[in-house]
């Protein structure tokens, strides 16, 4: 199976890993919307950069969180085949003592509302081709506890794996599979939230003794690797703090 002129929706696509898988899915000739919320520029020169190498792509300014999005991508394009789940968690680390519940549980809704909305908005057509990828952002934050003030991100991140689990198992019989992507630490903006010294040490417990890239982790939220078609309802663990490096879980349908 190949993505070429598939249609592929990266919500929260302009920068990170987001932006990464966009380029991937681009190279491997499909056609992607780059969605994104407020950094135009980047946006901008991402879509530029894919069109400069031949390859197709749109830029769609829109809350990741909003079905409107995907009426947009079926204007554009007519159908949506690919969705990477990509949305940001819009939270800084913070202790648990000095958040109300309200501050909680924004980024735990910020991460489902998305892949909720979107899932449900882009499945009805996936069903009738009898074919799509459902592709979701986790961390290893969500299996592991990992640097200070992380509790709501974390929640967050669990809350989608397992909802990831769920969708596999409810559609895997119309032809559409579920995977999230659960990476350790990468060099994101997120990243840059967590202390110079604290992500020194995370680094050092690592095998390959490096943060991961975007790129690193795009390879993981794009279909069309060998035997991925059996690809359902698993969780790709990227280099994970235990000392494990780099793990992955596949072949279960």
């Amino acid at each position: 199976m190949t993505v070429t002129k598939k249609v592929a929706l990266v919500a929260g696509g302009g920068r990170g890993i987001g932006a990464a898988a966009a380029r991937l899915l681009a190279e491997q000739g499909a056609r992607v919307v780059v969605a994104y919320q407020r950094n135009t520029q980047a946006a901008g020169q991402l879509v530029a950069a894919i069109q400069a190498t031949g390859g197709e792509a749109l830029a769609l300014q829109a809350d990741v969180r909003d079905e409107v999005l995907v009426e947009q991508t079926h204007a554009a394009y007519g159908s949506i085949d690919i969705l990477v789940s990509n949305a940001p968690a819009n939270a800084r680390p913070r202790s648990l003592l000095t958040m109300n519940w309200e501050e909680f549980l924004q980024p735990v809704a910020d991460k489902l509302k998305a892949a909720f909305t979107l899932t449900k908005a882009v499945i009805p057509a996936m069903r009738e081709k009898h074919w799509g990828r459902l592709v979701f952002t986790a961390s290893n934050l969500g299996k592991h506890p990992g640097f200070p003030g992380a509790s709501a991100i974390s929640t967050g991140k669990a809350a989608l794996i397992a909802f990831t689990k769920y969708a596999a198992q409810e559609f895997g019989a119309d032809g559409i599979t579920a995977n999230a992507v659960a990476p350790g630490m990468v060099e994101t903006d997120l990243s840059l939230q967590v202390p110079a010294s604290l992500r020194q040490q995370i680094i050092a417990q690592r095998p390959l003794r490096r943060q991961a890239s975007p790129e690193d982790i795009a390879r993981h939220c794009v279909p069309g690797q060998p035997g991925e078609r059996l690809h359902n309802g698993q969780l790709s663990a990227c280099q994970w703090r235990d000392g494990h490096g780099l793990m992955l879980f596949f072949a279960r349908e």
